[in-house]
């Protein structure tokens, strides 16, 4: 990865990259983890507080070297900032490695056996969350704090979302691996929706036959569930040429971030 001071220097919008933790304590699993703060490029010359993003799997968001291909979060941000859409944190969670099908999990699953991905919810709303409120300029309120992921990370950041509605109020949700558990979809229907959100769903046709399906599936659990509210609003891009891949993501990310951040700012 090229240095980030080279980095800063040839692009003055570009975020800064803050390493809060190697290992920070996930005490719902008794585990520790990696976690990244990238912050506006402006943010210790300023006094201002800022929204927040949280994403799953870091490993993917900005290393350029990362197997899998990168979002290239960074980049995204440096031009989002560009255009006048720089305000904003985003937090970077590493996944577990070969736990991390389990930790983004809150269900059974006859194969991979019973999920973590409640306790991993509660990590992020009792323990995170917190912390980042009080160690950055945020704007602590729901309506102001967002979280995402793909595939996996898709499902458990759409978990988290439609149980803890008080801590989230915009959803970023990739490829969702909605093909987990159709317990997704009871949940979504069965919550108590009387707080406003905002869904960015994206999937590409070239990833499985099921993956629209999915996402309409849950779409309309929560617009007709049990406790059907209009106060959740949705954006949802299927794109024909899209596959299962970080590029793809990436691609979409910058679009997600300015209609759940900042479109209030240009209707």
């Amino acid at each position: 990865m090229r240095p980030l001071s080279q980095i800063t220097q040839a692009m003055p919008h570009y975020p800064i990259i803050e390493l809060i933790d190697k290992d920070f304590e996930i005490p719902q699993l008794s585990k520790k983890r990696r976690i990244w703060a990238l912050l506006p490029h402006d943010y210790y010359d300023s006094k201002k507080e800022y929204p927040v993003l949280y994403l799953q799997d870091a490993q993917n968001l900005f290393d350029e070297d990362a197997p899998f291909g990168s979002w290239s979060v960074d980049r995204h941000l440096m031009e989002l900032s560009k255009g006048g859409h720089g305000d904003l944190i985003v937090i970077a969670i590493d996944h577990g490695g070969s736990e991390r099908i389990q930790e983004y999990s809150p269900y059974y699953h006859r194969k991979f056996g019973e999920g973590m991905g409640k306790d991993y919810a509660n990590f992020i709303t009792e323990t995170l969350k917190p912390f980042i409120d009080s160690h950055y300029r945020t704007k602590p309120h729901r309506i102001y704090n967002g979280i995402g992921g793909s595939s996996m990370g898709g499902l458990i950041s759409a978990y988290i979302g439609i149980v803890h509605p008080k801590f989230f109020s915009k959803l970023m949700i990739f490829s969702p691996s909605f093909w987990y558990s159709d317990e997704i979809y009871f949940d979504a229907f069965k919550y108590n929706y009387t707080l406003p959100m905002r869904m960015f769903i994206y999937a590409g046709e070239k990833e499985t036959k099921f993956m629209s399906q999915h996402i309409n599936q849950f779409a309309e659990a929560v617009s007709h569930g049990f406790f059907s509210s209009k106060l959740t609003t949705f954006n949802i891009v299927i794109d024909p040429n899209g596959q299962h891949q970080e590029k793809y993501w990436g691609d979409i990310f910058p679009a997600a971030v300015k209609w759940l951040f900042f479109s209030d700012k240009e209707d």
